[in-house]
């Protein structure tokens, strides 16, 4: 800890001290020497060569029944208020350097944009007309509960007052009590309209502030390079939300629920564009203005009051109305905002009158703020997606075809269900019969079209089709969207999500856009999903990163030979093994072209608080994102050499090969896997409204994604982001081509982004937490599978060195120190974690305690705060 940042050393050691204050206070000091001792115990085994545990082990094994909880709860708050610590020295870092006048990133990518021949013109066009689209998602890997996410923004607050000298250590100490005496774990699973207004609460903390603040700096920016400023109303990201609309495998996402998560999306903005207005006609006393405005108001005293008085009462009213359907009144008439434009004329019409009075400073205050927020967010917040499986469909037209005696359409092959379809939505009848009684889950999913074709279409994203594989599937929906009466052309955009997905869709979408109706529905937009997840769980992740970037490479020349625009939405996850990592490396490392001016990605569980909780680091991240698609959309990297692909291919089938070979050819994985992971108690903790399982009773295969994730980085193998790849790697050195792989890795940015991610991942693994786990869950028998695979990671460590060229003396993570003592630090408080959970699924498993499952979910908080993810 001695070669952190000063400043950071200090505040993690006074968070420390205060939460053993606290503990001190309610369970003695003789307790809180207790918590020390075990942590230096973990320290001095991290501190010798070979993690050397006894003595920890002994310690943690002494504990009283009593003990177990808080002692669990003790290590998993420090590890919270770390990350506290750290996001605030992000923060400060990232001021202090704007402080000394080193240059932003992004004026310095303008600077480089222009060096390579691009006009100001073409720069500032390119930002005006890119639309990236940011999607929040609420799996959710957030496991910490809301209450205790305000306290923690409440702390980061008073650590921000410190390094101003204000005197708030008191108000500090009363939170860190108030969070150690709440409970971490909640007591009922998130609905998904708890889940929406999480989502709604990081747009109020931290967005709202930071979206105006971002564009402003933009525009100062542009202005400074390029002449010209960014426009008022134009807004080059937007926010959408999959929190109340993804009722992929999650039951509990209803009709119901969607259209009450749309007019509380829709209310909430009233609410805070309300409160806006009432701060501007604060400030706006002026009595100037020009003819425009005063047509309006009239000869009044404070004209711009006025106006904004007329606009806040129309506000009210929108509000009130949502609030009345919310509960099931009926509105009252008076006269409510309904579009975008009535909610920025009032505004503009300001904005214009200050200007044109003398009085820009003003305009450029508060005022243009709101306009920017209502260029951002509109009425609704965030556009909702909505996202339902491909066989969903395929059951309402299964039952409506049998209805009409014309047999069933699942067992129809692909050209008579297209046929069928584009026939249907070609003619002027209704395909949906009045005498029809549906099915339950049939009549679910019409309940879903109604709600979506009653929708503003601005408050809508896209319709997305999980496992979707055929022209079909995405002709259904829009069949069935059509025949409840939706007017507009919403994106209708299937999502591929296996390898075997993933390596048809390009032809899948070529046969779509073959159809002529089909693509006059498009209007020249196409938009594709690429699935991480499950590819990944399927394929490996080598395999499956190489069978996305084939994906969206075939993609991308599909989409420019019929003339079409493709929109990319990358269904990235938090972590490696979901297609995690830095951002802007992911962007600027796709195929060339497939970043043309719009990108769509989803930002998942956790992550969101992590990049856009606090004002100033949403603002980084959002810069980040800005520039990295202008700069892919621009100056793309080139396009992969054949001896590349060639190599990649090779790779890739071997990876393939050798992942599967294990997860679903050996018979002892399911049983290692089951017995050494906390896969089976994770269903105890309540992360989200979403089942753990798509079904019920179905096995490994059946898990989702991030419970798959979250098992192995629990005990620290993190086996899903380099199974396969270890072996693919080896096979390649050991036939002579590890210069051909440094030279991938110096050259390509793919390759190098993705040796990154498994290097950043190797460094959170440990081998020896991974075998403790083992001998103290799985059964002997099972054993030697574990063996295995723990030598197969120690050898991964030394082949990503060897690619990189590192020395084997080197540590991983030697160019990244930042990173690299972050983990570093945090290993003596996962340490006891770790070895309490392992026992803690011993005895759970063979004598089931309350108070010992309370621990053990505790535990796996812990471990996921120690290590900044969770799936």
């Amino acid at each position: 800890m001695s070669d952190l940042h000063e400043a950071l050393r200090d505040d993690v050691r006074m968070l420390g001290e205060s939460l053993g204050k606290t503990i001190e206070a309610e369970l003695g000091s003789e307790f809180l020497q207790k918590i020390e001792h075990i942590r230096q115990l973990a320290k001095e085994g991290r501190g010798a060569e070979r993690p050397e545990h006894q003595e920890l082990l002994s310690a943690i094994g002494e504990l009283e029944k009593d003990e177990v909880l808080p002692v669990a709860r003790a290590f998993t708050q420090f590890l919270n208020l770390a990350n506290i610590a750290e996001e605030h020295h992000r923060v400060r870092r990232h001021l202090d350097a704007l402080e000394q006048d080193v240059p932003d990133d992004f004026e310095t990518l303008i600077e480089e944009l222009i060096s390579k021949g691009f006009s100001p013109e073409t720069i500032r066009d390119s930002l005006c007309s890119m639309n990236v689209e940011l999607v929040l998602t609420a799996h959710p890997t957030e496991v910490n509960r809301r209450t205790l996410i305000q306290k923690y923004d409440g702390v980061l607050d008073c650590l921000r007052r410190l390094d101003r000298g204000e005197p708030v250590q008191e108000h500090l100490d009363q939170l860190i009590a108030q969070i150690w005496h709440t409970d971490e774990i909640r007591k009922q699973r998130p609905t998904p309209v708890d889940e929406a207004k999480w989502g709604f609460a990081v747009i109020e903390n931290s967005l709202w502030t930071a979206i105006p603040a971002f564009y402003k700096r933009l525009d100062r920016q542009l202005q400074a390079k390029t002449g010209q400023g960014l426009p008022l109303t134009t807004s080059p990201v937007v926010f959408c939300s999959w929190m109340g609309g993804d009722r992929d495998g999650n039951p509990n996402v209803t009709a119901r629920v969607t259209k009450q998560v749309l007019s509380l999306s829709q209310w909430m903005a009233a609410d805070l564009y309300t409160r806006d207005v009432d701060q501007l006609r604060a400030e706006l006393s002026m009595f100037r203005a020009n003819s425009e405005l005063l047509a309006i108001t009239g000869d009044v005293a404070e004209p711009y009051r006025a106006i904004l008085g007329d606009l806040r009462a129309k506000l009210c009213a929108t509000r009130d109305a949502i609030n009345d359907r919310l509960k099931g009144r009926v509105p009252s008439d008076h006269p409510c905002i309904e579009s975008t434009e009535q909610l920025l004329e009032p505004l503009l019409i300001c904005h214009r009158s200050l200007c044109e009075c003398g009085m820009e400073k003003i305009a450029a205050g508060s005022l243009e703020d709101i306009i920017r927020r209502v260029a951002c967010f509109g009425l609704s917040l965030v556009k909702l997606d909505i996202r339902q499986n491909a066989d969903r469909h395929t059951a309402v037209l299964d039952e409506l075809t049998q209805f009409y005696d014309r047999g069933t359409y699942s067992q129809w092959c692909e050209a008579e269900r297209q046929a069928f379809l584009v026939q249907e939505l070609s003619s002027k009848r209704p395909l949906i019969p009045r005498a029809w009684q549906p099915s339950e889950e049939v009549a679910e999913v019409l309940n879903t079209c109604r709600v979506a074709a009653s929708a503003v279409p601005s408050s809508l994203g896209s319709y997305v089709i999980s496992m979707a594989s055929s022209p079909s599937d995405v002709l259904a929906v829009i069949l069935l969207l059509q025949e409840h009466g939706m007017a507009w052309n919403i994106p209708v955009v299937p999502l591929f999500e296996t390898l075997s997905d993933l390596d048809g869709g390009p032809d899948c979408i070529d046969a779509l856009l073959n159809i002529p109706w089909y693509k006059a529905y498009t209007e020249g937009h196409q938009e594709v999903m690429i699935g991480y997840s499950d590819s990944s769980k399927d394929a490996g992740q080598l395999a499956a990163a190489w069978g996305q970037y084939r994906a969206q490479k075939s993609l991308t020349d599909v989409c420019r030979k019929h003339s079409v625009h493709l929109t990319l939405f990358h269904g990235r996850g938090g972590t490696v093994g979901r297609g995690g990592g830095p951002s802007h490396t992911a962007i600027l490392s796709q195929p060339p072209g497939s970043v043309a001016g719009t990108l769509r990605v989803t930002e998942q569980g956790e992550m969101i608080r992590f990049k856009f909780g606090i004002p100033e680091i949403a603002m980084r991240n959002l810069e980040l994102y800005t520039g990295a698609v202008l700069k892919a959309t621009l100056a793309p990297v080139s396009h992969a050499k054949p001896e590349w692909s060639e190599l990649l291919d090779a790779l890739a089938d071997d990876g393939l090969k050798s992942y599967r070979a294990v997860v679903r050819e050996d018979s002892l994985f399911v049983p290692y896997f089951r017995s050494t992971t906390p896969e089976q108690e994770l269903a105890k903790l309540p992360l989200g409204s979403r089942p753990a399982k798509r079904r019920a009773d179905g096995g490994v295969e059946s898990l989702r994604a991030i419970p798959w994730i979250f098992a192995w980085t629990q005990i620290r193998l993190m086996l899903p982001a380099w199974l396969g790849s270890d072996v693919a790697l080896q096979r390649a050195v050991d036939d002579g081509k590890l210069e051909q792989l440094q030279q991938l890795y110096m050259n390509w940015p793919f390759f190098r982004s993705n040796i990154d991610l498994l290097e950043m991942v190797l460094a959170k693994s440990d081998t020896y937490i991974a075998a403790y786990y083992e001998k103290r869950l799985t059964s002997e028998d099972l054993g030697v599978l574990g063996a295995s695979l723990r030598d197969r990671l120690k050898a991964m460590h030394a082949v990503v060195k060897q690619v990189k060229g590192l020395s084997m003396s080197e540590r991983l993570l030697s160019t990244n120190p930042v990173i690299r003592q972050s983990i570093d630090v945090r290993n003596p408080y996962l340490d006891p974690l770790h070895f309490l959970q392992a026992e803690l699924l011993y005895r759970d498993r063979n004598q089931p305690d309350e108070r010992l499952e309370q621990a053990l979910m505790v535990t796996m908080a812990g471990i996921s705060a120690g290590m900044r993810n969770t799936g």
